[in-house]
């Protein structure tokens, strides 16, 4: 008899014990940031008109806003527009500088941005109401979409994906192209063209970095000078060479 008992406790109490434990880990290693958008225009959406919410941080003032959350809204109906943002709290630092930002756009076109910084406490539950400012057209980014915007790199064909350091990449409307390299400032020139794009007369300054840092910046400039195409995707910017071969891949920067 005591031994049936025994058996009971083994193997009917451990059962009941995971069932009980799971859901309080799973709710308590996610957080969410409820909020709304708004502007202040009274004219209505289009259809398609999609809105991002991106929860960042924006500590760093010389560096690209790391991401902590996002929330699409596909389609976005019309104002106000709810959102939830979910997120690790864990990722959460003290004393650094935490911000929502948000857009409204219609095929890739811009209609409506946060031009003032919303600052946040992630951890708070109070709901947040951003409002966004409407992106008129001589505000419109170039026809070429690559121009005027600064990006960060992924991939450099020959070395693969970059974590750190990053290098950065931009063509103003003058055509002058450069950025920071993994060790060096650089510069060039390029030329775009519908969805060709040619760099050349690429130069930078003279730093010497660790050896590993020296052979992505090698084929970062290498990887450059053999762009023929690119487009622009989902907010990353793929560069490929003469045979169709992606050879670089951005990142667009906050």
């Amino acid at each position: 008899m005591l031994g049936r008992i025994a058996e009971f406790f083994i193997f009917g109490v451990v059962p009941l014990v995971g069932i009980m434990v799971v859901p309080e880990l799973s709710v308590a290693a996610e957080k969410t940031l409820k909020g709304e958008v708004m502007y202040r225009e009274r004219i209505a959406l289009p259809p398609k008109a999609e809105l991002s919410v991106q929860l960042a941080d924006v500590s760093l003032a010389d560096a690209a806003a790391a991401v902590i959350g996002e929330r699409k809204v596909a389609p976005a109906g019309q104002v106000p527009i709810k959102f939830e943002i979910s997120f690790d709290p864990q990722m959460i630092r003290p004393h650094m500088t935490y911000a929502l930002q948000a857009r409204i756009t219609v095929d890739d076109r811009l209609l409506f941005i946060s031009d003032m910084r919303h600052q946040v406490d992630p951890l708070s539950d109070a709901p947040q109401t951003i409002m966004l400012k409407m992106v008129t057209s001589s505000e419109q980014p170039a026809s070429a979409p690559v121009v005027g915007q600064s990006w960060l790199i992924e991939y450099i064909d020959g070395i693969g994906v970059i974590a750190e350091p990053q290098a950065t990449f931009r063509i103003d409307e003058a055509g002058k192209a450069g950025g920071s390299g993994p060790c060096n400032v650089y510069f060039a020139t390029a030329k775009v063209d519908g969805s060709t794009i040619a760099i050349s007369d690429i130069g930078s300054t003279f730093k010497a970095c660790a050896p590993d840092t020296m052979a992505e910046e090698k084929a970062l400039f290498e990887a450059l000078a053999k762009a023929a195409s690119y487009h622009v995707d989902a907010g990353k910017l793929i560069i490929v060479d003469k045979d169709d071969r992606v050879i670089l891949r951005f990142n667009a920067a906050s």
